[in-house]
């Protein structure tokens, strides 16, 4: 008896070793801390004595939107890879005890200088990031933002320089007004996000994206407004992407942004717009390996 129950210990170990080497999925369960007040979803892949990194999704998005085969590759690149909901998506808390704010009117108020009423702001939303590093006991990281969540990550490497060994700012913005409007189709395709309701909501959180934080995540965007005096102060070594098919943020996003960073590398990436195709994803992975690797 006691030998089985040594052989199904031993079982169960191994088990358990394989379970914690297997590829990261986004369908990994969730851990939650409690970050600024409120809970903060999140999972670690990789070698936890290995550099991390922290990766920072954009509007209305969790961290299902990274690209599994992304991830994967900064893991098999030597690499501890943090991933979080942002507050209001996902596992995370979910704020809708905060209002639905009325965007015309909020953008109207902005537009002739009242000033908007925004649930929280970006700033709020850097503040879970770098909370969730002090809740990992990590020090300093690699910090990787996509879209709304490059402008998260800009901000960390502005206000939080300590706590970023390296700045990654994909598909993003300085907010700058002389900077292009998104094309009409693609101001539409966000808009229907925003508006969905019912099944069609539902899908949209299988793969990741919550419609219900579009009104506040979107004012927390335009609250920050133009940021190019913050982001022309950010001294961490920068590599910025984008897609030379990008119709939302076009290229000269990602330009501005390199063009304020001391020592900044940009990169354009045919065939991507504002997303990460397969055939680019490999790309990306070794574009960022070789930033983390210059440091």
């Amino acid at each position: 008896m006691m030998l089985m129950r040594y052989l199904l210990t031993c079982l169960l170990l191994v088990t358990s070793l394989v379970a914690d080497a297997r590829p990261y999925s986004r369908d990994k369960e969730m851990d939650i801390a409690i970050i600024n007040g409120i809970d903060i979803a999140y999972t670690v892949a990789g070698d936890v004595d290995a550099e991390p990194i922290l990766m920072i999704m954009g509007l209305t998005g969790s961290h299902r939107l990274w690209d599994e085969t992304l991830v994967n590759g900064l893991v098999d690149a030597g690499y501890r890879v943090v991933l979080f909901d942002n507050r209001d998506t996902g596992d995370s808390a979910r704020l809708d005890t905060l209002g639905k704010p009325v965007l015309w009117w909020e953008m109207l108020k902005n537009f002739i200088g009242l000033g908007i009423d925004a649930p929280y702001t970006l700033h709020d939303m850097a503040r879970d990031g770098v909370g969730l590093l002090d809740e990992l006991g990590i020090e300093e990281a690699h910090i990787v933002g996509a879209s709304m969540g490059g402008m998260i990550a800009q901000i960390i490497a502005a206000e939080f320089p300590h706590r970023a060994t390296s700045l990654v700012s994909i598909m993003s913005t300085t907010g700058a007004p002389h900077l292009p409007e998104p094309d009409d189709q693609a101001a539409d395709e966000l808009s229907e996000i925003g508006e969905a309701t019912g099944d069609i909501t539902a899908r949209l959180h299988d793969m990741g994206l919550y419609p219900e934080a579009m009104p506040r995540q979107m004012l927390a965007i335009i609250e920050a407004g133009d940021r190019s005096e913050q982001v022309a102060g950010i001294a961490t070594p920068t590599l910025v992407m984008h897609g030379a098919d990008d119709t939302l943020l076009k290229p000269p996003h990602g330009e501005h942004t390199a063009s304020l960073i001391a020592g900044a590398v940009f990169k354009l990436y045919q065939g991507m717009g504002h997303n990460t195709p397969a055939e680019v994803v490999p790309h990306l992975v070794r574009d960022m390996v070789a930033h983390f690797q210059r440091i």
